[in-house]
């Protein structure tokens, strides 16, 4: 049996490993319009639905974060609300699909139930055959943001989750499956294993976006943050992959920092050097287009090498996993 993933790599580490390889490039601002004045940012990458390509955008002014979800098509040089597209009161939608029906969720926040003047929140999952007939069918539990779904290789269902407080800290990431949706629940969701090793106490991280490589291996798309010593945050967009059968994890990669996209303005100081992982297209040719939300203000894409395509060349995914990690 192939050992497991044992070293912890901070984001410090990671910038130094990330600055010996390839960059990403052709940052482009994305345009949203049709939503007054204010800012669309932590987008997904576009998704088909009844035959054109829509993105999910979390829509707030600059100075609140009473949020809500719009659809978008493109239109010429400009994303626009989809016509007689529902609106959701989340914040950071993320779109899959499993077993033939869209998956769409996001944030809700509420009224904290014990600290007065705070907001609580939760992460709330709709499913449907498109947009227009999305459903609720779970919630997550109180606290807990970045959950995310994956139709695995065998059919069954692979759950992300994100604890924080006494299980996760600030932040770590949970694994489990369960054999159909119909099994969701918070208890599921609260008592997923933590995996192994993958930030230090005083960092964290969390799921954006799911890949089921070729293999059965799990591509994953997310982010891992920290305080500088000024207090700001900062986040950077990662990959890893998981093998869902053995628990083997390849470790962290960096794929971009806010450096390599355009220049632009920010919800507030602290939130400058932000990047928040929305998804990845992957294309022909060894790229992948990223699309992120940028400083809690605007979306922007850019192309980075596609980080997914070693893992694809390890057959099975199971023979050389730990020798293949990472070189």
């Amino acid at each position: 049996m192939l050992s497991k993933k044992a070293n912890v790599k901070t984001c410090e580490m990671l910038l130094k490993e990330f600055e010996q390889g390839p960059k990403p490039f052709s940052p482009e601002k994305l345009v949203f319009t049709g939503v007054g004045e204010r800012d669309v940012y932590n987008i997904s990458a576009p998704f088909e639905d009844e035959g054109e390509f829509v993105i999910a955008g979390r829509v707030e002014p600059r100075d609140s974060e009473h949020s809500e979800v719009y659809f978008f098509v493109n239109r010429g040089e400009e994303w626009v609300p989809k016509e007689g597209a529902p609106v959701f009161t989340l914040q950071d939608p993320f779109v899959s699909r499993i077993r033939g029906e869209l998956i769409f969720g996001g944030v809700q926040t509420f009224p904290h139930p014990s600290i007065e003047g705070t907001l609580g929140w939760r992460t709330i999952f709709y499913k449907g055959k498109n947009i227009s007939s999305l459903k609720e069918f779970a919630k997550g539990p109180d606290g807990m943001k970045d959950i995310r779904l994956i139709e695995l290789k065998d059919g069954s269902v692979g759950v992300f989750t994100r604890p924080q407080g006494e299980k996760g800290g600030r932040g770590k990431i949970g694994f489990t499956r369960i054999d159909s949706l119909d099994e969701l629940t918070v208890e599921i969701m609260e008592e997923a294993p933590l995996l192994d090793n993958q930030f230090v106490d005083d960092e964290w991280g969390g799921v954006n976006e799911l890949h089921l490589l070729s293999n059965g291996l799990v591509g994953v798309l997310g982010h891992i943050a920290r305080f500088g010593e000024d207090g700001k945050r900062h986040y950077y967009p990662m990959v890893f992959v998981l093998n869902p059968d053995t628990m083997e994890l390849s470790d962290i990669e960096l794929i971009a920092t806010r450096s390599h996209f355009l220049e632009g303005p920010a919800k507030r100081p602290d939130l400058v050097d932000v990047v928040f992982s929305g998804g990845l297209i992957r294309k022909e040719g060894g790229t992948a287009d990223f699309y992120a939300g940028i400083s809690d203000a605007e979306a922007q894409k850019i192309t980075v090498i596609d980080p997914f395509v070693k893992y694809e060349r390890l057959g099975d995914g199971r023979e050389h996993f730990a020798k293949t990690r990472f070189a």
